[in-house]
């Protein structure tokens, strides 16, 4: 199976993270409107939402780009030299 296309895994990898940082201060916004007075049940909900949220995330986008969702962790494996996908 080929590679996907350099664009398409750049994309997959800029809309991954876009989405789990949407899904970890949309968690926290939740979490604080559910729970106001209770700071450790707001970091169970906050956790256990992101959690979800990347379990998804990585299912969908892995197959593309890997899923690393983290541009230092991207620019890291391709400056050593992992360039396409492994399996």
């Amino acid at each position: 199976m080929p590679a996907p296309a350099l664009w398409r895994r750049l994309l997959a990898e800029f809309v991954g993270t876009a989405l789990l940082v949407t899904a970890v201060v949309g968690s926290g916004i939740m979490a604080t409107t559910l729970s106001p007075h209770d700071v450790g049940l707001q970091l169970l909900e906050n956790s256990v939402a992101t959690a979800f949220a990347l379990g998804a995330l990585i299912l969908t986008f892995g197959p593309v780009s890997g899923a690393h969702f983290n541009p230092v962790v991207s620019a890291a494996d391709w400056f050593l030299g992992r360039r396409t996908r492994t399996a």
